[in-house]
């Protein structure tokens, strides 16, 4: 038996609960672990609150995040004691996810755990980090170089927006950060801003083609949002879209794609190739530093996760939530 939360659906009856499972309960796959971190993400609030049809059968683990140690192997990838996280691959939806003190998943969803990251460090960058370096290694990659211009990161005080600040401003980007919370300034400069701007200046219905003021844009909020991204982006700039906060809708214009040669990379992270989550799980360790984990994650215990993800629904979490599975 295991402790894990658990969310059933008994006909229009929709609950969430802290269970103890048996071990027969978990589902298909050659590789299983003990549990040692997971995170509390906004769509694990979605999922475990039902404000949002996140999950797609039942009974189901919630937990888009989780590392931990395998116990048993059918793959030779991995061996009994290995560290071991995964991000992504519908787990927490479709397949039983990271809240829970064990998971059997399918070793093709796997990376071993960076040396020099801990089981927690990697749970305090989790979905949100990782989602931030794809955005970054996209400008990287378009030859976006901290020379050529500012750097604009919206939704700043988020999950993904708190790591593309940190990320870029340790790599030497001049990061301007869009918020809705200004009165949390302090906490934006301390990742690494150089400027704030309110995000009431983006998130109406503007011009198509605007002044030219950054080269790039890391945006997790689309909507009206990304179209006054796009059309402010110089010549050859670049935006990476990897969140829908504001909407789905793109009322943009393609103005500013055509006379300013601008692109629009979308960044998915959920089924990512074995060699990209490498190689983005490798930047993370090399860049981040004990001080940048440790200042952003608030560590609970499985027993507070469900009052967290509803407090989390009400805009009332400000960072990184680690789920200590052991706790």
């Amino acid at each position: 038996m295991f402790k894990g939360i658990l969310i059933e659906k008994n006909n229009e009856l929709y609950t969430a609960s802290v269970r103890s499972i048996d071990d027969s309960q978990l589902p298909k796959g050659d590789v299983t672990i003990d549990v040692s971190y997971s995170t509390l993400n906004y769509k694990d609030g979605l999922a475990i609150t039902g404000k949002a049809p996140i999950v797609k059968s039942f009974p189901m683990v919630p937990g888009i995040d989780l590392v931990g140690t395998v116990t048993k192997s059918d793959n030779s990838r991995f061996v009994a004691g290995d560290k071991v996280l995964l991000n992504g691959f519908g787990v927490g939806e479709t397949h039983w996810g990271g809240l829970a003190q064990k998971a059997r998943v399918n070793s093709d969803w796997l990376i071993k755990l960076p040396s020099k990251l801990t089981p927690k460090q990697a749970m305090a960058i989790g979905t949100a980090g990782y989602t931030a370096i794809l955005s970054v290694i996209a400008l990287e990659r378009h030859g976006i170089t901290p020379d050529r211009g500012d750097i604009l990161v919206t939704a700043a005080n988020g999950g993904v927006g708190s790591f593309a600040v940190t990320l870029l401003s340790k790599l030497g980007y001049r990061v301007i950060a869009s918020t809705g919370r200004p009165e949390e300034k302090d906490y934006l400069y301390g990742l690494g801003a150089a400027e704030i701007i309110d995000r009431n200046t983006l998130n109406t219905q503007g011009r198509p083609l605007a002044k030219e003021r950054w080269i790039a844009a890391i945006d997790s909020v689309g909507s009206h949002t990304l179209a006054n991204i796009c059309a402010s982006l110089k010549y050859g700039g670049i935006a990476t879209a990897c969140g829908l906060a504001q909407g789905m809708d793109f009322p943009a214009s393609v103005a500013p794609f055509i006379l300013r040669g601008i692109s629009l990379v979308g960044i998915d992270s959920v089924y990512r190739s074995l060699a990209d989550r490498e190689e983005a799980w490798n930047r993370l360790a090399n860049i981040l530093t004990d001080t940048d984990l440790d200042s952003i994650g608030t560590e609970i215990g499985l027993n507070q996760v469900l009052k967290t993800a509803d407090l989390l629904m009400t805009g009332k979490v400000q960072g990184r939530v680690i789920v200590n599975l052991q706790n």
